[in-house]
């Protein structure tokens, strides 16, 4: 296998439909699913942290950055979004040439060192920088490795095992925002050591998942680091435009539910919990996501998910009450879920051989961190102009919508007329 491999390290410009053949994959055993628990631990660490900013932009809202805009608050975590996607531009290559261990190591330890330093803030730059930056940098280079080592791992069966690797930042996002409030606003704890707790919570996941992560593809020893002839292919191209719109609308519930809420008169202890259910929600839509894929295919998931999602953003106008947004959280929770549960999924679809899955996710993602930099920027920009929620929802939903519909253009390049893709 691993000479059919080397072959073709070139990676040419690939025809529409040519994927990597399943029979290259060892689609289980041992190595494969430990690599999923690793996936797991990663996820839970940060996509999983990330879900839960919206309580930390509540509270520092009411206390340390009383002073500053929603919009500057927001930059915080977009920050963190921005460098956890845009880092898979070097850890992606270097995952393909170097395997995941020799990069998860030192940057699992330095995310722990951020959520450390985080517990000490008190000024909006220091937030910045440890959230923002560190944090979100050592974020991405561990997410983008084990992510391509389940890819490699898996064809027929990546979309249950993705399903299952990403359920950790879903459990995460139920886990966190409980625990924050809880020990935030209903205990002693004070800011300081509720953060810590976390962080050792993620220190102990993070030593599970450098343990446990491998991968099963050749290094690639040979052609640029940066595998151009990708753009080319237009199922890839048009894939990563139309997620970019949807990245743009789909971290802006996660961010304001909290903050929508209490601006309806809900509590904050009610409000904060919303997180919770939302990423229950979310959990059941990334498990249940791979058996979706399996029946109706991984591209018609994708864009359907997407789709009703900005449907639900758009609806979210008319919710002024508590049920109505338990309702959504769970509905949005459980749809983006499936669309987290997808996409790395779909994008690894391009990829002419296993050795160029880690280069081709590191250059989509460097994509996809523009737009979680500044989509919540944007729409805090608009809720300060505006004085409400509602400009806001509307361009989100909107995106999401023509986001689903250009990556439905990518679907077609892929799999022409083809039902199930």
């Amino acid at each position: 296998m691993s000479g059919d491999l080397e072959k073709d390290t070139k990676l040419s410009s690939i025809p529409k439909g040519d994927a990597p053949k399943p029979s290259t994959f060892p689609e289980g055993g041992f190595k494969a699913w430990m690599a999923v628990l690793a996936c797991w631990c990663v996820m839970f660490n940060t996509f999983g942290y990330i879900n839960a900013f919206g309580i930390y932009e509540a509270y520092y809202s009411n206390t340390f950055l009383k002073d500053e805009s929603d919009s500057n608050i927001a930059w915080i975590g977009s920050l963190q979004a921005f460098f956890m996607f845009s880092a898979g531009l070097i850890s992606g290559p270097l995952m393909d040439r170097y395997g995941p261990r020799i990069i998860l190591i030192p940057c699992s330890l330095l995310f722990i060192v951020s959520v450390m330093l985080n517990s000490l803030c008190k000024d909006y730059y220091q937030f910045i920088l440890a959230q923002g930056v560190l944090g979100g940098f050592m974020n991405g280079l561990t997410y983008t490795p084990t992510l391509a080592a389940v890819n490699q791992y898996f064809f027929k069966r990546r979309p249950l095992a993705m399903g299952i690797a990403s359920s950790g930042s879903s459990l995460a996002g139920v886990i966190f925002p409980i625990a924050l409030n809880r020990m935030l606003n209903e205990s002693t704890l004070g800011f300081g050591w509720s953060v810590r707790i976390l962080g050792f919570l993620m220190l102990a996941l993070s030593v599970i998942a450098c343990i446990s992560v491998s991968s099963p593809a050749p290094k690639r020893k040979t052609g640029t680091l940066f595998l151009g002839d990708a753009w080319k292919h237009p199922a890839y191209t048009f894939q990563v435009v139309g997620l970019f719109l949807i990245i743009w609308a789909l971290f802006i519930p996660f961010f304001y539910i909290p903050s929508y809420a209490q601006s309806i008169g809900i509590g904050v202890a009610l409000s904060n919990y919303l997180i919770a259910i939302s990423n229950a929600g979310s959990l059941f839509g990334r498990l249940l996501s791979g058996a979706l894929a399996n029946h109706i295919g991984r591209f018609n998931t994708l864009v359907i998910s997407a789709a009703i999602c900005g449907i639900l953003i758009l609806c979210w106008l008319a919710i002024k009450s508590l049920a109505g947004m338990i309702v959504f959280s769970i509905l949005f929770g459980f749809f983006s879920g499936c669309v987290i549960g997808m996409f790395t999924g779909t994008i690894a679809l391009t990829a002419p051989q296993p050795n160029a899955i880690g280069s081709y996710m590191g250059m989509a993602l460097g994509v996809l961190s523009l737009a979680s930099l500044t989509g919540t920027p944007i729409t805090g920009a608009m809720i300060n102009s505006y004085g409400d929620y509602n400009a806001a929802l509307i361009f989100a939903g909107v995106c999401s919508l023509v986001g689903s519909m250009i990556v439905l253009v990518a679907r077609f390049y892929w799999a022409g007329w083809n039902l199930i893709a």
